[in-house]
C-alpha cells in the first residue's frame, strides 16, 4: 500500500512530539533495537493480503504465549554484549586452565572483571534465547516465525552454548570457565552474537505489537478479495484517545463517498483520522481499534488534513491545498483501489470561493468508483446540491446547546449539520468579554 510522508504525518504515525505518536502508543519494546524494528515495521505497509495474514498469524501466536514470554534478556543485557566487543582488553589464553586463568586474573584484574561481568550477561542472553525458541516452537508457525526460530536453534547448537543452557544458573562458574567462555564469545562467536541480537530485537518488536493488541483490546481485521474497494468498521475509535466514543463506518462501491459535517470540535477530524489509522494498521498486519473490521486491500492511502503554507517558497495555504488535491487526483486516476481522507477542504480561501471549489472537486471525485472517500467540510450549504448523486452518503456529528453551553455527544448521525457555533465558542472561551472590556 502506497502512503506518503504527508499522510504519515497527518495520522501521527511518527511525530516530533513523540508521546502523541502512534509509535509511542504501540511501543512496549524492551530493547533499543526492538524499538527500531518496531519503527521499521510500522513505517512499511505490507504488499499483499497474504503477507498481512502471515503477520496477523505471527502476532496471534505471540499473543498466545505472551504471559510466558521470558524476561531474562533486557536492553541492559544487549548493551553489555555490544560493549564487550567494542572495549579493548588484554588477550585471553585460547585454552584457559586453572594456572593461566589465575595468572590472568592477578595481572589483569580490571579486564578479568569486565570479562566475568560480560560472560554473566552472555549466559543470561543464551538462556533467554533458548527459552524463547522453545516457547515459540510450533509446526504450524507462520513462515517468518518458523525461520527465526530455526535460526536461533542453529546458532545455539554449539557445545560451548549447550553447556551453558543445560547447566543450572546457580551453578558456580570457575575462573578458568569464565575465561574459556569469554574467549569463545569474543573470538569465536561475534558475528553469530550480533545476528542473535538482531533476531531478538525483531521478536521484541512483534512482542510489542502483540502487547498493544492485548492491552488495548484490538481485533484483527478481515481482508476480502475484490476488484472494488470496501471498508466496514463497527465501533471504530481513535487509538490515541483515553476515552474515545466509538462510531460505525461503511463504504461500499455503491456508496463510496462519505460527506461529513458538524460543528468545530464535534469530532470530524478525529473520526477521519481514526478511519485512516484503522486502515493503515490493518495493512501492517496489526490489530485495529474497532470491534470488527472488513476491508479490501488498498493500493494506496492518502490524506489531506494538515496542509500548511510555505513562507520560504512564497506558497500560500490555499495554493498548497490546490496542489495537494491535484497530486491526489493524479495518483488515484490509475484505476487501483485507494482510500482518500480530506478534512475541511479549501480552508485557505473565502467562503464563496471555497464553496465553488469544493463543489467542483467533490462532483469530480464522485465519478470515481475505484476509490473510497471520507470528506469533511464546514460548508454545509453545498450538501443540498450533492443529494442527486446516489453514491454519496451524508453524516454529521451532533452538537447540543444548553444554557449557553456546548455539549458534544460525538455521535455520528445521518444527514447534514447546520450548526453554526463559532460565535458561541468564542463567547464560551471568554474572548467576547475580553473585547468588551477594551
Amino acid at each position: 500500500m502506497q502512503v506518503d510522508k504527508t499522510t504519515l504525518n497527518d495520522l501521527a504515525i511518527f511525530s516530533h512530539e513523540e508521546e502523541q505518536s502512534v509509535l509511542h502508543h504501540l511501543d512496549f519494546t524492551r530493547t533499543v533495537g526492538g524499538r527500531e524494528w518496531l519503527k521499521a515495521l510500522l513505517g512499511k505497509p505490507l504488499g499483499s493480503i497474504k503477507e498481512i495474514n502471515n503477520t496477523q498469524q505471527l502476532l496471534q501466536r505471540v499473543m498466545a504465549i505472551h504471559a510466558q514470554w521470558p524476561e531474562t534478556v533486557s536492553n541492559g543485557t544487549v548493551m553489555v554484549l555490544e560493549k564487550f566487543y567494542d572495549t579493548p582488553i588484554d588477550e585471553m589464553a585460547q585454552h584457559a586452565n586453572t594456572l593461566n586463568a589465575l595468572t590472568y586474573k592477578a595481572l589483569h584484574g580490571p579486564d578479568f572483571s569486565l570479562v566475568k561481568y560480560s560472560v554473566t550477561h552472555f549466559s543470561d542472553f543464551v538462556r533467554g534465547l533458548h527459552a524463547l525458541e522453545t516457547l515459540l516452537r510450533d509446526a504450524n508457525n507462520p513462515a517468518t516465525l518458523q525461520v527465526m526460530g530455526q535460526r536461533i536453534s542453529m546458532l545455539l547448537n554449539k557445545p560451548e552454548l549447550q553447556a551453558i543452557i543445560t547447566s543450572p544458573k546457580s551453578q558456580v562458574v570457575t575462573t578458568a570457565e569464565i575465561l574459556q567462555r569469554g574467549f569463545f564469545f569474543r573470538r569465536r562467536f561475534k558475528e553469530e552474537c550480533f545476528e542473535l541480537i538482531d533476531i531478538y530485537c525483531r521478536l521484541d518488536a512483534y512482542y510489542s505489537m502483540a502487547t498493544a493488541c492485548i492491552k488495548f483490546g484490538y481485533t484483527f481485521p478481515q481482508f476480502v478479495e475484490s476488484d472494488q474497494p470496501q471498508f466496514s468498521a463497527t465501533q471504530l475509535r481513535h487509538p490515541l484517545l483515553k476515552t474515545p466514543v466509538a462510531c460505525d463506518l461503511t463504504l461500499t462501491p455503491q456508496q463510496n463517498f462519505l460527506f461529513l459535517t458538524g460543528a468545530n470540535m464535534a469530532g470530524k477530524s478525529t473520526f477521519i483520522k481514526a478511519a485512516g489509522l484503522t486502515a493503515y494498521l490493518a495493512h501492517i498486519g496489526m490489530g485495529v481499534p474497532a470491534k470488527q473490521v472488513t476491508l479490501t486491500y488498498f493500493d494506496g492511502l492518502l490524506s489531506n488534513i494538515q496542509v500548511v503554507d510555505n513562507i520560504i517558497q512564497g506558497e500560500s495555504y490555499f495554493f498548497n491545498e490546490v496542489q495537494r488535491i491535484r497530486k491526489t487526483i493524479e495518483k488515484i486516476s490509475d484505476g487501483k483501489k485507494w482510500l482518500i481522507l480530506i478534512d475541511e477542504l479549501f480552508k485557505g480561501t473565502n467562503v464563496q470561493d471555497a464553496m465553488k471549489c469544493s463543489s467542483t472537486v467533490i462532483q469530480g471525485l464522485l465519478k470515481m468508483n475505484n476509490v473510497l472517500f471520507v470528506l469533511s467540510t464546514h460548508l454545509y450549504e453545498i450538501g443540498e446540491a450533492l443529494k442527486v448523486f446516489p453514491n454519496i452518503q451524508f453524516r454529521y456529528f451532533e452538537t447540543e446547546v444548553k444554557n449557553g453551553q456546548l455539549l458534544f455527544s460525538y455521535q455520528l448521525k445521518e444527514g447534514v449539520s447546520n450548526d453554526r457555533l463559532g460565535y458561541l465558542i468564542l463567547k464560551r472561551e471568554g474572548v467576547v468579554d475580553l473585547l468588551e472590556k477594551l
